[in-house]
Order: C-alpha cells, then sequence, then structure tokens
C-alpha cells in the first residue's frame, strides 16, 4: 500500500467573528432595507468569514435572507451552508432552482453529506449522491453505517497516516508539507489498514530521518471505537490530555479522528439541544421559521403543558369551598407553586448536568438524594417561617401563617426529591430528562403544593 494513505490538504475552517463583533455586524445588516441592505451586505461579505455569514443569514427574515443569499459567491455557497442551522439551511435549498441545486450538490464533499443528511429529506440525499463519483459514494456509505450518537458517522477524515513501514523522514516531511487543524499525532497503519498507534509532531522532529516511525510508536496511545456515542467520545478526548485521538470500526481499521475543536463543538451541541428541548424544541430551529411551520411544532408541547395545567386545576378545585369562604388562599397559592418549581428546577438542572457528564450512577445516587433532600429541608425551614411571617403579618390571621409555611416546607421537600428521581426514571424510559422532566416537576410542584397548602388550610378552617 501507498505510505501515505491520507494526504489531504483542508481548506481552512472559517471561525465566528467573536460575539459582540457579529452583534455589530448583525444590527447593521438588520438596520438596512433593500438595495441599501444588498450594498450592505456586498460589503460585509469582503470582510467576514463564512461562519459570520451564516449566522448574519440567519438573523434576517426569509424574504430578505433568501435576496442576500443570491448574493453569495456559488464557490463559498456550500461552506456557508454547512455552517447554517438545519432549517434556515432546508429553507434556501427548497427556494433555489432545480438545476443551481445539482451544481450545488455536485460541490458538497460525503463528510458534508452525511451532516446534511442527518435533517434533509431522502429525496435531496439521493439527489446529491447522484452527484458524485463511486468513490465518493463509497466513502458516504461508510460514514451512513453509524448512527447520528454514533462518533464514527462524523469522524474526521483528514489526518495523516502513514504505514508502519515508513521512515521518521517521510513523516517529517508530511508534518512540514501538510497543515490540518489540531494535529499533533501521525497515526499508522499495517498492510491491512490496521491502526497500529501514534507517534507525537514532537518525537518525529527529534529523531534521525533514518530511524523507522515504528520506533517513535506511543505504546499507551489510545483509540476511540467508531461506534462510540458523541459525548462519550468527547469525554475520552477531554480525559486524554491530547488533541486529536483516532477512530478505528470494530475489526481495528482506522476512519478518521476526533480533534479537540470537535469535541468542544460536540458538547456546546449537546447542551444548547438540552436548552432548546426543555422548551419543546430543537437546536436546528429557525429565528425566523414559517408561521404555520413553527406553531405546528410548539402546539404539541403546548398540549402538553394544558393537561399538567388542568390537573393542577382539578386540585384546587377539590378545595373550592375553603377558597370561597378564605379569599387569602387564593392570593398565596401562586408562592406556593412557585418555590417549590424553582427549588425543583434547580435539584433537575443539577441531574441532568450531572447526567450528560456520565456522573450520576446508582452507586451515588442515594447520597445525591440525602443531600438533595438536606439542602430543600434547610431552604424550606428558611422560607417557611419567612414567608409565613409575612403572610400572617398581611392578612393578619396567623392560621395563615400556619398553613403556607407548612405547605412550602412540604413542597420544597418534594420538589428537591422530585428533582433527583424524575430524571431518572426518564432516562430508565429511554426519554430525554431535559425535554420533558421540566413539565413533569412542575407539575408534581403545582399539584403537592396546591394540595398541602389548600388540605391544610381546609384542616384548620372547616
Amino acid at each position: 500500500m501507498d505510505n501515505a494513505l491520507t494526504e489531504q490538504i483542508p481548506e481552512q475552517e472559517p471561525n465566528l467573528a467573536p460575539q459582540n463583533e457579529v452583534g455589530q455586524v448583525v444590527q447593521q445588516l438588520t438596520g438596512a432595507f433593500g438595495e441599501a441592505q444588498a450594498e450592505v451586505f456586498s460589503e460585509i461579505l469582503e470582510e467576514v468569514e463564512p461562519g459570520t455569514v451564516a449566522v448574519l443569514l440567519e438573523a434576517l427574515p426569509l424574504e430578505a435572507r433568501y435576496e442576500r443569499w443570491q448574493q453569495i459567491e456559488f464557490g463559498d455557497r456550500v461552506e456557508v451552508l454547512s455552517l447554517m442551522r438545519a432549517d434556515p439551511r432546508m429553507g434556501i435549498l427548497k427556494r433555489m432552482p432545480d438545476e443551481e441545486i445539482d451544481m450545488l450538490f455536485a460541490q458538497l464533499s460525503p463528510e458534508d453529506l452525511i451532516e446534511w443528511s442527518d435533517y434533509l429529506p431522502e429525496s435531496f440525499t439521493d439527489r446529491a449522491l447522484a452527484q458524485m463519483g463511486e468513490r465518493q459514494r463509497q466513502h458516504f456509505e461508510l460514514y451512513n453505517q453509524y448512527s447520528e450518537n454514533e462518533i464514527g458517522r462524523y469522524a474526521d477524515h483528514q489526518m495523516l497516516v502513514l504505514s508502519t513501514k515508513a521512515t521518521v523522514g517521510q513523516a517529517q516531511r508530511f508534518f512540514r508539507r501538510i497543515e490540518l487543524d489540531c494535529n499533533d499525532s501521525l497515526f499508522l497503519v499495517d498492510e491491512q489498514e490496521l491502526y497500529r498507534g501514534a507517534v507525537s509532531r514532537y518525537d518525529v522532529f527529534r529523531s534521525s530521518p533514518d530511524a523507522p516511525l515504528l520506533s517513535l510508536l506511543d505504546e499507551d496511545s489510545r483509540a476511540i471505537s467508531a461506534d462510540a456515542s458523541l459525548m462519550d467520545a468527547a469525554e475520552l478526548l477531554e480525559h486524554s490530555r491530547e488533541v486529536e485521538l483516532p477512530v478505528v470500526d470494530e475489526e481495528g481499521g482506522l476512519i478518521g479522528r476526533v480533534t479537540l475543536r470537535q469535541a468542544t463543538e460536540l458538547v456546546r451541541e449537546h447542551y444548547e439541544s438540552q436548552l432548546m428541548a426543555s422548551a419543546g424544541m430543537g437546536e436546528t430551529d429557525d429565528l425566523f421559521a414559517p408561521i404555520v411551520t413553527g406553531a405546528r411544532r410548539r402546539a404539541v408541547w403546548l398540549g402538553i403543558n394544558l393537561l399538567t395545567a388542568f390537573l393542577a386545576s382539578a386540585t384546587i378545585g377539590l378545595f373550592e369551598s375553603v377558597l370561597s369562604q378564605v379569599v387569602a388562599l387564593a392570593v398565596l397559592m401562586p408562592i406556593v407553586a412557585s418555590m417549590g418549581g424553582i427549588a425543583g428546577s434547580q435539584s433537575l438542572t443539577l441531574m441532568i448536568r450531572g447526567m450528560a457528564m456520565g456522573q450520576i450512577s446508582a452507586g451515588n445516587l442515594w447520597s445525591l438524594m440525602k443531600n438533595e433532600l438536606g439542602i430543600g429541608a434547610l431552604n424550606g425551614v428558611l422560607w417557611a417561617i419567612v414567608i409565613g411571617l409575612v403572610s400572617a403579618w398581611w392578612f393578619n390571621d396567623q392560621i395563615i401563617g400556619i398553613a403556607i409555611g407548612c405547605a412550602i416546607l412540604v413542597n420544597m421537600l418534594v420538589a428537591a426529591g422530585a428533582g433527583v428521581i424524575i430524571p431518572m426514571i426518564l432516562q430508565k424510559m429511554e426519554q430525554d430528562p431535559a425535554l420533558s422532566g421540566s413539565v413533569i416537576l412542575t407539575t408534581v410542584t403545582d399539584v403537592v403544593g396546591f394540595f398541602s397548602f389548600l388540605g391544610l388550610a381546609s384542616i384548620l378552617f372547616l
């Protein structure tokens, strides 16, 4: 086999401008309209990177976005689209003429198409494959065998690879001639193209050019399995203290690498998806999504929330008699629900973060539960006294103060426990805790808070 298995020189990866600078450019662009906006955008295109262009396009309403899109040079369009979110990217593709789409797809690499295909309709993916050569289609099928949550699908295939028979001199020429992002290692493969280890740039340049490269092999070098999850791969790289690690298939064949830049991006996307999921949305959602599309996506979440609201209302309805006699209870009910909701969300957020980082297990769950209940009890007693005293003074009624104080304590204890238990149950049910945990938690704290407050008030007043 050739000593140089991989010798690709990639284009320089674009970087976003600092956030404050991007914000200024967005303000400059969105503050202009029509021909004035077109002129501003032309000037911006001469100065900013493709990543910033992608952010600018997403900040524009749909009509203006497509008009500005047409100002982008054709050779830059694939790169700009690759840096956009899936929804705005798809919105542009749907508006492009067929012949332009085919010309665009002809520029796609298998790696680009893999990332796009996660959200492209199958008809578009097939159309893009039709524009590729046979070797490119084979590469796409190789990457496509891994799921959207496996690192093998998104491994960086631009890397430095040599045969175990290569010399140090060949490696030195490789490092001098090829510039790659996060590239401190050169990977070695045998005649069957199986991964055998890595050598560092430092060792290569401090050794004799005539020495066999195999003599510099790092005995402790790690490799990531292609079927490892994205977050597991990112975590393994973080703990390895390397800037890149190889990715191998189940036979040990080298298929790519994971870089520190990729790992950082994976973690960022993971937490962004959790943030959006907490509102029933996806990280790919368009800022200017069509009204009907946006309404349809959010309607399901609103419907779920409505059901939980009915459950809380039904709980209140059980105590209609005491509410009709003591109006002050209705005034104070939101305080009980709010305090429980905040306490529960704090525990829930802590749990979701710990689960995402792999820090939660059966071994430490009970210790975490006791810790959260202790925090809930301490805060519950503190705020029960404060709110009880304020309420008693406000309505000149000690019974109301006692009722709301006890309800606050009970609800904050339940909220702390629920914040720990709910995400674990959802995970066992293979549901995303970030997506539905907050809805369930809110329902629990509302129902428990209303029931404890109004139930105790019924006992004391009736």
